[in-house]
């Protein structure tokens, strides 16, 4: 019911208002012209008192248009607001085309808030628009079914209403025009309650199109396909999420012959008729998958006898590996713990047990198998070699059931794959020690050799001049000495027997120093980056040394993506390196549950290349010496075992592993190096770049030295360089020689220049013996092995090194430099 206005005027107050101040002031006037006798008097006193009512309606009516205007705007928010709608945009004009408001889909949809009749609409959709606009102002209300946008494939529905105050406003409402398949309803159903309710009934559906695309799909199928049901199957092949085995009997792909049986249905959803074929062909059809347990397709399908889920559900829960076998020897399930056990999680079961191991042990594992599936109920076992780890024997259960259907025999092995790790660990270790003692013992015989070669060279170079026919062979000579020298100290590198400096330092720092030599070193083809790790811990290394360990990693990366690059013949490759620095507690350390690396704060140097991986049969041997993946004189094999030795002389770990990529390939290596974090004071008798270095003075004043080399050619390659150089030497083939010139000379040795190992009495038992007649003579060591090694395991004051091989020059210098600090 519409309630009438009882104040058409609108301004006016109401009329008994009105009446009763008409009646006042016609009584005011009445008694004017009765006091004053005047009707002129009279009549001017009704004029003014007219004029200041009009003016009191006039003011009341100016305070009431802003208060209504007001609650008008605030109408018209609140209009707004209750058009929020997602599926359709609302619009509202005003009789001068003027668009008054619009919600927010209306702007979304035509992305702005141009009015109705300015949007981009076709010409025949424009035309339509603007009649449905007249209709609505004529007959109140207007549609349009098919509306389209110039460039856009979406189609709008149009409804116009006239209505508002004195209905002068249009409302427009748009909604998208949605082409529904006849199958929608059956994907929505699918894949809501009615499909939960399915699969857990043992039974699922997947809608497929024509091409064998998965549209839509129960929860339960996504769950049993992928092993979570909120994943979507849409567009996935649906032959992928299945397989079968040698019996035709149909499993998930991921659950494998582990799983219970399916039988497959194929229901197309739209049969062909004569003049329909075309229709039917692009139609979807309806899978339907019925789980075993259900009790439809008898369990195993062909078997005869009934099926054994609940069986199967105990063995997969059980720890220990678990297999059954039939009578004629064929796999018939197997749990997660036996498929880890032969490593073949991925791959899935072989037809038969005899495929599992080596074809020396195949004839054997038949026989057995085949002996328990026929005979009487028993039980043994038997030690095999599994055909993926030829080197260590396994031994696998075997006992004969019976009652259990076509399952037959039942195979037990345990997965011992977390000990294997754990022995390979061990053995690698163990192995590397080793071979760093062989390499150090090696190393450390060759220096004496060079240094015998290299000195030789030098006082033949004091006779010949440039120029000479000799000369520049003996150049040659050296420069190959040199070079072997090098190799020498990589050897001691990795069998932690080389002299380091080691200094307290940041980690990003020494990344930093030698990030513009890589991005040299890498080439425009790979692209370099670094990434540091806020709060990292100090360490306590050898700068040069861990600058060398980067170096090596970044080169060996380098020569891998090119390598990866040319095998796969490309050659607008792409590289990428990248050099991480991060921070590992000791909370983090024993989850990784590495044994080897006690639990400890760690700073960590991750390299990280794009070349393809390291071969899983390479990543036990990378870091021995020698070993190389590169082509003939193309690497030495010594890079990765000099940063191994490196690493683990600074009291470091470094492994080495495979990045994954989607697929489970390997896309590239990476190289994670941990160095623990320095939390004490730095020990007294290591060199570091803190203790102040004193610089040694020109000598020049000769002196009287005593040489202990128990090696013919090193010593006298030594004595006769000194004696160039002015000195006095007196020469001892051992220890015990040594310690009697001393003892039972009369000369007064300035020096004492002895080798450290030395057969009967080695140099630092000579030195003490020494000490206790001399105590004030300085000894100074010539060695192959580490000077840091050498001052923890000798703790004698005034004691200098020298490492082998030296030059001439290097020994004359050395000499030279500690009787200065002597005399000095």
């Amino acid at each position: 019911m519409i309630a009438q206005d009882e104040n058409p005027i609108g301004f006016l107050p109401p009329l008994p208002l009105m009446l009763g101040v008409a009646g006042g002031a016609a009584v005011s006037i009445a008694l004017v012209w009765l006091v004053s006798e005047q009707t002129t008097v009279a009549l001017a006193y009704g004029g003014t008192l007219v004029v200041v009512l009009l003016m009191l309606l006039l003011a009341a009516r100016l305070k009431t248009e802003p208060a209504e205007a007001q609650a008008y705007q605030a109408d018209w928010s609140l209009t707004s607001a209750a058009m929020e709608n997602r599926g359709r945009a609302v619009a509202i004009i005003d009789r001068a085309n003027r668009m008054v408001c619009a919600n927010s889909t209306y702007e979304q949809w035509f992305e702005g808030d141009a009015a109705p009749y300015e949007l981009p609409f076709e010409p025949a959709s424009l035309e339509a628009v603007n009649a449905a606009a007249r209709s609505a102002w004529r007959d109140g209300a207007a549609r349009i079914d098919d509306l389209r946008l110039t460039g856009s494939e979406t189609r709008y529905r149009l409804e116009i209403d006239r209505s508002g105050r004195g209905e002068a406003y249009l409302l427009w409402r748009f909604a998208q025009v949605r082409e529904e398949s006849s199958y929608d309803a059956l994907s929505k159903q699918l894949g809501g309650v009615f499909g939960d309710i399915l699969s857990r009934a043992g039974i699922e559906f997947a809608l497929v199109a024509p091409q064998g695309i998965v549209l839509t799909t129960t929860p339960g199928l996504a769950e049993r396909a992928t092993g979570n049901r909120e994943n979507s199957l849409a567009g996935h092949e649906f032959v992928q999420l299945l397989r079968s085995d040698d019996r035709d009997r149909i499993f998930f792909a991921r659950e494998g012959q582990q799983g219970s049986p399916q039988t497959l249905v194929h229901i197309p959803l739209d049969a062909p008729s004569s003049n329909r074929v075309s229709d039917a062909d692009q139609a979807p059809s309806l899978m339907l998958l019925v789980d075993s347990s259900v009790g439809i397709g008898g369990g195993w399908e062909g078997s005869g006898k009934a099926a054994i889920p609940q069986l199967e559900a105990l063995l997969s829960a059980l720890p220990l590996g678990l297999a059954l076998t039939d009578r004629d020897g064929r796999f018939l399930f197997a749990n997660k713990a036996f498929l880890r056990a032969v490593e073949r999680v991925d791959r899935g079961l072989p037809q038969f047990p005899s495929d599992l191991v080596v074809r020396e042990d195949k004839a054997a594992m038949a026989d057995t198998v085949r002996r328990f599936a026929k005979g009487a109920t028993a039980s043994g076992d038997m030690a095999v070699r599994l055909a993926n780890d030829k080197e260590e024997p396994v031994s696998i259960g075997l006992a004969g059931v019976r009652g259990l259907g076509d399952a037959a025999v039942l195979l037990s092995i345990s997965d011992s794959s977390e000990e294997k790790r754990l022995r390979r660990q061990v053995a690698q270790a163990t192995k590397m020690q080793a071979v760093g003692q062989l390499a150090g013992g090696v190393a450390h015989d060759f220096n004496n050799v060079l240094t015998a070669i290299i000195g030789y060279c030098d006082l033949m170079l004091l006779r010949h001049t440039p120029g000479d026919s000799d000369y520049d062979d003996i150049q040659q000579i050296k420069a190959n000495s040199n070079r072997a020298a090098s190799l020498t100290r990589q050897l001691l590198a990795f069998s932690r027997q080389q002299t380091l400096r080691p200094v307290v330092l940041q980690l990003p720092d020494v990344v930093s120093e030698v990030s513009q030599l890589l991005k040299r070193l890498m080439g425009e083809k790979i692209e370099f980056s670094v990434r540091h790790d806020r709060e990292l811990g100090p360490v306590r290394a050898d700068p040069q040394q861990l600058e060398q360990v980067i170096i090596n990693l970044a080169v060996n990366a380098r020569d891998a993506m090119q390598a990866h690059a040319t095998k796969r013949g490309k050659q607008d490759w792409k590289g990428r390196l990248t050099l991480a620095t991060r921070r590992v507690s000791a909370r983090d350390v024993r989850k990784m549950g590495i044994d080897i690396m006690p639990a400890d704060d760690y700073t960590v140097l991750i390299v990280q290349d794009t070349g393809g991986g390291i071969p899983e049969e390479h990543l036990n041997k990378i870091f021995e010496p020698f070993f190389t993946t590169k082509e003939q004189g193309k690497g030495t094999g010594l890079g990765l075992s000099t940063v191994y030795g490196i690493v683990k002389q600074s009291n470091g770990f470094i492994f080495a592993d495979n990045v994954q990529g989607p697929d489970g390939a390997p896309i590239g290596a990476r190289f994670t190096m941990y160095l623990p974090v320095n939390k004490g004071v730095l020990p007294a008798n290591m060199r570091t770049e803190e203790v102040e270095e004193t610089k040694a003075t020109e000598w020049s004043a000769g002196g009287t030295l005593l040489l202990v080399e128990d090696e013919d050619m090193v010593r006298a390659v030594a004595e006769r360089a000194l004696v160039r150089a002015g000195y006095t030497v007196t020469t001892a083939a051992d220890g015990e020689e040594g310690l009697a010139a001393i003892a039972n000379g009369d000369t007064e040795f300035d020096l004492i220049v002895s080798d450290v190992v030395m057969p009967t009495m080695d140099g630092p038992a000579m030195a003490r013996a020494i000490r206790k007649v001399k105590p004030d003579i300085p000894i100074l060591f010539m060695s192959g092995y580490a000077e840091e090694q050498l001052r923890n395991d000798i703790d004698i004051e005034d004691m200098h090194f020298i490492p082998k091989p030296f030059s001439v020059q290097q020994i004359n210098a050395k000499v030279s430099e500690v009787l200065g600090l002597r005399r000095s």
